[in-house]
């Protein structure tokens, strides 16, 4: 059984971490950053959220717990901010360690989500999904997301002036 909490102060810094640099790889990825300038972008998105710390006004950001071998781990994080005015909530980051992977707590955390959010009337979950990360948009599809458009970017290529 998982279940979704708050994240608690002393817990922000090791998601700081982990996000920084996982987030930082997709923008290498994805964009053509630099890894200094993604390291730099991902903090900076990070500390626009939540500046000071995990508490947020329109934003949260949860810790998965479920219980292993008989005591309470954690085994991922989900970060959400709801949009009330269209009943909705945009799923920022959905992460499962990785001894914990395809053990169902992605399908579990998405569940969890789903419950606490009906009694508040929202009505839609939102998110996106690195196009080369196949397993999450396979878990996203079988939870009943639709594919609602595709981002795309190109790069400028530098001209011989510069």
């Amino acid at each position: 059984m998982l279940r979704l909490r708050p994240m608690l102060p002393e817990e922000f810094p090791a998601y700081c971490d982990y996000f920084i640099a996982d987030y930082s790889e997709e923008l290498v990825e994805n964009y053509g950053h630099s890894k200094a300038l993604a390291i730099e972008l991902a903090k900076r998105d990070l500390l626009r959220y939540f500046p000071a710390g995990p508490t947020s006004q329109d934003h949260s950001l949860l810790c998965l717990d479920a219980e292993i071998a008989g005591q309470i781990c954690r085994v991922g994080y989900l970060w959400h901010a709801i949009n009330s005015s269209d009943h909705s909530t945009f799923i920022y980051d959905l992460y499962v360690e990785a001894p914990y992977r395809s053990q169902g707590f992605g399908k579990q955390a998405m569940v969890a989500l789903e419950q606490q959010l009906q009694p508040l009337g929202i009505q839609q979950l939102k998110l996106r999904v690195a196009y080369h990360n196949q397993r999450a948009c396979k878990l996203y599809q079988e939870l009943g997301f639709a594919i609602t458009g595709f981002n795309m970017a190109k790069n400028i290529p530098h001209s011989a002036r510069d």
